[in-house]
């Protein structure tokens, strides 16, 4: 039995209601081509394999890897790539493997210490999205980083990340998951969460600025966000703009929807 290690921030997961949620959450069809990061010990991927055409997984640790390999590695829809889900190329390192190539669909436990960047391959940014956008994407990830991903307008959770994931993709509550659900359990709980990239009715005339805005509106939470932009625009035209938009000149970043954020960004 390979050992969870710390360097990679493994957890097992052993819940069997925790697993059902994540494949059902998945709905998978048998035309799906599923890429799951960080298989673990294959539990996950065992259940997956039997309902969709093919699986790619990406595994970090060479000993997880023959022992999946040893597990797994004769089913014929099966392929696994040792290494750093950020920094393989993927296309290329499957080229020779047409059967697992333009997967649709992702499915993963990954690990928490890098959740944003794998989100963010994964989704891309407000300014360069991922031209092949998945058709959903269920991840098991941190509670606290899941409440931020599907929050709403004016609660404490919505910050500068609500709106960069829900600018490129609806994301939905499927589950939480209790610390007690992984061997070892992590000092927090977790939560399943899904995914689903779309076109946002109204996108960004310049998504370049509309990145920059954010991000420089949620530098300081506590202040407005006329006084957070000052930099950038002059005060008293951003309260005229706002005005004429119907948005409280007051407000705070957190306080404008997402479709708020792109007219009033198309505004300025």
């Amino acid at each position: 039995m390979v050992q969870p290690r710390k360097q990679f921030a493994q957890h097992w997961l052993k819940s069997d209601k925790a697993l059902n949620a994540i494949v059902k959450a998945a709905d998978c069809q048998k035309t799906d081509r599923i890429l799951e990061i960080g298989p673990g010990t294959g539990i996950l991927t065992k259940r997956l394999l039997p309902l969709v055409e093919s699986l790619l997984a990406v595994e970090i640790d060479r000993d997880l890897c023959k022992l999946l390999v040893k597990q797994i590695g004769s089913k014929e829809n099966f392929l696994l790539l040792q290494g750093d889900f950020l920094e393989l190329d993927i296309p290329a390192q499957i080229g020779n493997f047409p059967k697992f190539q333009n997967q649709n669909k992702v499915v993963a436990n990954i690990p928490y210490n890098i959740t944003g960047p794998i989100i963010e391959r994964l989704l891309g940014t407000i300014a360069d999205p991922n031209p092949q956008p998945f058709d959903s994407i269920v991840l098991l990830i941190q509670k606290e980083v899941a409440e931020r991903l599907y929050a709403k307008p004016s609660t404490r959770d919505f910050g500068a990340l609500s709106v960069r994931v829900q600018y490129l993709a609806d994301c939905e509550l499927i589950s939480i998951v209790p610390a007690t659900a992984f061997y070892p359990p992590p000092k927090v709980d977790s939560a399943v969460v899904r995914l689903s990239p779309k076109q946002i009715e109204i996108p960004a005339e310049d998504p370049k600025k509309l990145a920059t805005l954010v991000k420089l509106g949620f530098a300081s939470k506590r202040k407005m966000l006329r006084n957070n932009l000052e930099s950038v625009i002059d005060r008293d035209r951003l309260t005229q703009l706002m005005e004429k938009l119907a948005i409280n000149p007051q407000v705070r970043a957190e306080d404008l929807s997402v479709q708020q954020w792109v007219t009033l960004v198309n505004s300025i």
